[in-house]
């Protein structure tokens, strides 16, 4: 048996369903436009919002002062003390330290060893 399109077409068309619009029915159509105006306008009130935030910061950081001036001048610190030596505690440091001569080893004698990439007898 062969399909036969016009066939399929006449059994749809006994079906008494009603017909509906692609678009949908007036009063939805209405809806999603308002539903589209509505974010359209939200996003344009969104946007007028933030750029009103940033002129607004761009203007109070144009008019700031951009350092505050010290009001007490710096004076000189003193030295650092140590209150440990100044209460005895701790054992006085001569001013100038000993020198100490330190031996630097030597290395070890090379000549009786094989070198390092000669093979094992």
């Amino acid at each position: 048996m062969a399909f036969d399109p016009h066939e399929m077409m006449r059994e749809h068309e006994a079906d008494n369903a009603p017909y509906v619009p692609l678009g949908g029915t007036r009063a939805e159509r209405v809806q999603r436009l308002q539903v589209g105006l509505f974010g359209i306008v939200a996003m344009v009130l969104l946007i007028g919002l933030a750029d009103i935030v940033i002129s607004r910061a761009q203007q109070t950081e144009a008019i700031t002062v951009p350092d505050a001036a010290p009001t007490v001048e710096p004076t000189e610190t003193a030295a650092p003390r140590d209150p440990l030596s100044d209460a005895g505690v701790v054992p006085e440091l001569p001013a100038e330290p000993t020198p100490t001569t330190s031996a630097s080893p030597s290395p070890p004698p090379t000549e009786d060893l094989p070198p390092s990439n000669a093979q094992l007898q």
